[in-house]
């Protein structure tokens, strides 16, 4: 024992074993800490879960974040900032979807005509979409919010940094959480914390590379010329203001329609002559989808959509819809409702106009077959187009705005619950769970394990990775929990109560 407890890490028995009991731990050296909750993750279904459950009476002792994060936005932040929405643009989202406040009342769009003293953006929530574009946030705003809110829930407190390496079921029921603190922060390598309790709101892997970019990144080592939208990239715009270029652009989501309109944001406010190739694989001509009912608007290569999913999907026919249907047939909704859509904004929809007619922006459909670098420093896209017509196109800098990696097994703690845990795919590849967001196939005694956000996608609710999506899934939990004792239901005297409360911003 003396020798084993010197490791004061994982062995080969934690390892290979599906249950962990106490005296595991204790022969491994591994300090246990004990907490009835614990949420892996600490981003913006971290935050939402914790602020519910807080507004249902929980006291914050009683709950740990573990994260890599500082805060609930630290990676939202990054990723809208690299590809191309900075703190003061727009984001896509709904006036009524505040991770700050449940009830939606008062709205982003009466919260910024207050602090703006523009009630010009009151007209534009009443109108909207028909004579405006739909009202959406500031990235800045939202930021701002969920500060104040964490400071009055007392968010930082429960929040414990480090890197979550695993999730186990506990013999005798509940869960161990493995933790990796930060360097110095620990006189262990390895901390474990046994709760009742765990959810999981991990988010994406990590980046997704087309396979042909991918090659060439490795082939050739460079990671200058081909970028992901995702990854920061501001060399490229910075290259630009110095001489004409051209740059081919591959997507097309919002991502890809905020990095082209940077290029032409940059052309027009410095004066620059930057061509764009835009390479869609599926070139979409105008109105499309199955039936009267199921139709999107659509044109020059984009499906539009204002939001992820339509607004029917959070609480209409499309979300009762969803709860009925299971398998292929849930998978072939999702598939049909969802995909890769951005909003039809004016201002954007008039410079690609421009672009066209000016002979500088050129979208069209094609496939690539493979990309190699020129003997000038260029590089060249070897395609076939819509029509099956080979070609090539040359270009300096490549951006692919294809998307972040939602591969399950990219992710180790979603793996290891895979192989160990009990959990299982649904028909979208990610994890299955019940209608209170529980993963199927992972209780432990009287314990529960749930998740939310991206890693549940393709379940009962579709649109789970967006603002309103992840605190419909902190509502269902809490009501879960509720209903095993852990919290106070949330009934209209307590919801009436909490939001006087969080209006006048007084700590919980």
């Amino acid at each position: 024992m003396p020798d084993a407890r010197r490791h004061e890490d994982l062995t080969p028995q934690l390892l290979g074993s599906p249950f962990w009991h106490d005296r595991m731990l204790q022969d491994a050296g591994i300090p246990v800490y004990d907490v009835p909750l614990v949420s892996v993750g600490g981003g913006f279904g971290s935050f939402t879960l914790l602020d519910v459950l807080r507004i249902c009476g929980v006291p914050a002792s009683a709950m740990r974040v573990l994260s890599n994060s500082d805060t609930p936005w630290q990676t939202w932040e990054y990723l809208t900032r690299v590809s191309q929405l900075p703190p003061a643009e727009r984001i896509r989202s709904d006036a009524g979807a505040r991770p700050d406040n449940i009830w939606g009342f008062p709205s982003y769009a009466v919260h910024e005509a207050w602090q703006d003293k523009s009630p010009k953006l009151l007209w534009q929530v009443l109108v909207e979409p028909v004579f405006t574009d739909f009202f959406s946030p500031r990235a800045a705003t939202v930021f701002a919010t969920v500060k104040r809110e964490a400071d009055r829930i007392s968010y930082w407190d429960m929040l414990l940094k480090g890197q979550v390496r695993m999730v186990r079921r506990r013999d005798g029921g509940g869960y161990f959480t493995l933790l990796t603190p930060p360097p110095g922060s620990s006189p262990t390598k390895r901390v474990a914390f046994r709760s009742q309790y765990v959810h999981l709101a991990v988010g994406y892997p990590g980046l997704k590379f087309l396979e042909d970019l991918q090659q060439f990144r490795e082939t050739y080592n460079d990671y200058h010329r081909v970028v992901n939208a995702y990854e920061p990239h501001e060399h490229v715009y910075e290259f630009l203001k110095t001489r004409p270029g051209t740059v081919v652009v591959r997507g097309a989501g919002i991502v890809a329609s905020r990095v082209l309109q940077r290029l032409m944001d940059d052309r027009e406010r410095h004066g620059l002559q930057t061509r764009i190739i835009h390479l869609f694989r599926a070139f979409v001509t105008g109105p499309h989808g199955r039936g009267p009912w199921m139709r999107r608007d659509g044109g020059d290569g984009w499906a539009y959509q204002a939001f992820t999913f339509p607004k029917s999907a959070f609480g209409g026919q499309l979300k009762a819809r969803f709860r009925r249907l299971e398998g292929a047939e849930r998978a072939a909704l999702y598939k049909t409702v969802g995909g890769t859509t951005t909003p039809k904004l004016r201002r954007w929809q008039e410079q690609m106009r421009t672009g066209r007619q000016g002979d500088w922006y050129h979208p069209m459909q094609a496939t690539v077959h493979k990309v190699e670098p020129t003997p000038d420093g260029r590089l060249v896209s070897f395609v076939s187009h819509g029509d099956g017509t080979p070609g090539h196109h040359v270009s300096d800098f490549i951006i692919d705005c294809t998307g972040l990696e939602a591969d399950m097994p990219e992710h180790r703690v979603l793996a290891d619950l895979l192989e160990h845990g009990g959990a299982r795919r649904n028909g979208a590849g990610r994890l299955t769970v019940e209608e209170s967001f529980e993963v199927s196939g992972t209780a432990s005694g009287n314990g529960a394990l749930y998740a939310s956000g991206a890693a549940v996608a393709g379940n009962h609710f579709p649109a789970v990775d967006s603002f309103l999506g992840m605190q419909t899934a902190a509502l269902d939990i809490a009501a879960d929990l509720a209903r095993r004792g852990f919290c106070a239901p949330l009934g209209s005297g307590r919801s009436i109560s909490q939001w006087l409360k969080w209006a006048t911003g007084r700590r919980i």
